[in-house]
């Protein structure tokens, strides 16, 4: 079933078991895809509504941080529950060792050796892992590989 449709179907559920911040947390989701499809004036892919709830997603864990700091813990519940929810329609995300095989592959494969080298690998690894790892995440590996190591 396409990812719209999936989306669709659980707001009705949402409706039907009168559970309320769910409905709204679905109809959040579905006006970002429906806004992108306004301004780009086509009807999005999978791939494309993976990409779009992924940003969600990371504006729901700043937001979560910056919550926290300030101490807001009704709002880091509503936040937690609304980047569950924005998860749950993404493809299963990698572990940290899977990012980490990925990137020692690819380091292997640019003879990447520095961490001035860390950008040829980003460039080489994001488009494998694209959709299945955060971007800071894939990043933090990179640099941590890369860094000399300490004798």
């Amino acid at each position: 079933m396409p990812i719209k449709e999936k989306i669709s179907e659980d707001l009705k559920a949402s409706m039907k078991a009168g559970n309320g911040p769910r409905k709204d947390a679905i109809r959040f989701i579905q006006a970002a895809i429906k806004q992108v499809e306004i301004d780009t004036r086509e009807t999005l892919t999978d791939e494309r509504i993976f990409g779009i709830l992924q940003t969600e997603a990371k504006k729901r864990r700043d937001s979560i941080a910056e919550y926290e700091k300030v101490g807001r813990t009704d709002q880091v519940e509503k936040e937690q529950m609304e980047l569950a929810l924005i998860e749950s329609y993404l493809p299963q995300q990698m572990t940290r060792d899977e990012i980490e095989h990925e990137a020692r592959a690819v380091i292997a494969e640019t003879g990447a050796s520095t961490p001035k080298d860390a950008g040829s690998v980003m460039k080489v690894l994001l488009p494998r892992v694209k959709g299945k790892a955060d971007g800071k995440l894939v990043n933090d590996v990179v640099n941590t590989l890369l860094k000399p190591q300490q004798a």
